[in-house]
């Protein structure tokens, strides 16, 4: 999926098929029809469900029981308040004990234990060197454009820091972004600095979009999904009327109140800011994540500090009360 010389016909199965997983994603409280799915993705509901096996690697109803499941672990890691029966509900479950089931059968614990345990098991994830975003490396396209030392996105409340260092933390309203992204499924790691480079980087140079806002939108947990089912969106705001090309396609990233952290430093770096900020500062904070994306804002005028190289961006998470 990171051919930067896709030809047409793929180009546009790769369109289609990120809409049924965004789709798919944004129904998982209700049943999934396969002819509905097919109809979104505008394809014979005779041939869908071999097309879609051939795509994803695995049957439509393996995948949506696996995002089901991904999904009330995330729930039950972020939502404390939220009971175990409401989680099932929401991720489409019929009763708390199927999903006990189910849950259990995947992950080898119950949810009250997943939900128990979940700051021994961020602690765990931060001893490993390089977690979720290591070596993402947009930096490494964005740095390309033309770039001057200007004021970013409230840098009196957010200040750049040693990763290494507590980080400080605004809470803002952030305005809804219309973007086109491009669409990466495999491990996190460098394969998401090459895809930036390889795939996003001349698309955005073709199309006049070097100046503007770009977010990297990590969609899975590789903790809990498997490497090479892990979804990333490199994401560019395009103005109305916008017509993407390709195997690019129209999203809106949300907006809404959420926590914001300035980072500056290497690239590798920002898995342990990544980590503080769920690990450290978000239990402490009164709040909990909601269900719309995290994302990593760059902004063209300071994605890099001229003085020293550093990669700069914004670590967004959506958030609301306890």
């Amino acid at each position: 999926m990171t051919n930067t010389s896709q030809p047409a016909p793929r180009a546009e199965y790769t369109r289609r098929m990120n809409r049924v997983l965004n789709y798919i994603d944004q129904h998982l409280d209700q049943p999934l029809d396969l002819r509905q799915l097919a109809d979104v993705a505008n394809f014979s509901p005779y041939h869908f469900h071999r097309v879609f096996a051939g795509w994803m690697g695995e049957t439509l109803g393996d995948y949506a029981r696996r995002r089901r499941l991904e999904k009330a672990a995330f729930r039950l890691s972020c939502k404390p308040a939220a009971s175990v029966l409401e989680t099932a509900l929401a991720t489409g479950f019929g009763s708390g004990e199927a999903f006990a089931r189910a849950f259990k059968l995947k992950f080898g614990c119950t949810p009250t234990e997943w939900r128990r345990d979940t700051r021994q098991r961020l602690a765990a994830l931060a001893l490993p060197a390089g977690g979720r975003h290591a070596d993402s490396n947009p930096d490494q396209v964005l740095g390309k454009f033309d770039q001057t030392p200007q004021r970013g996105i409230d840098d009196d409340d957010v200040s750049s820091n040693d990763p290494g260092d507590p980080m400080n933390v605004s809470i803002i309203d952030l305005p809804a972004a219309r973007v086109a992204y491009h669409r990466y499924i495999g491990p996190y790691g460098p394969a998401i600095g090459a895809f930036w480079r390889a795939t996003v980087s001349p698309w955005l140079q073709s199309h006049g979009l070097g100046g503007q806002t770009c977010y990297g939108v990590g969609l899975d947990d590789p903790s809990v999904t498997p490497p090479g089912k892990c979804r990333y969106d490199a994401c560019v705001a395009v103005p109305d009327g916008f017509d993407a090309a390709g195997s690019a396609d129209i999203a809106t990233l949300p907006g809404g109140r959420y926590a914001v952290a300035r980072f500056e430093g290497r690239p590798a770096a920002i898995a342990d800011a990544w980590t503080w900020l769920t690990r450290n500062w978000l239990p402490e904070s009164g709040l909990q994540c909601d269900d719309r994306p995290c994302f990593e804002m760059f902004r063209p005028d300071t994605v890099t500090n001229p003085q020293n190289g550093l990669m700069v961006c914004d670590i967004c998470i959506p958030v609301r009360p306890l």
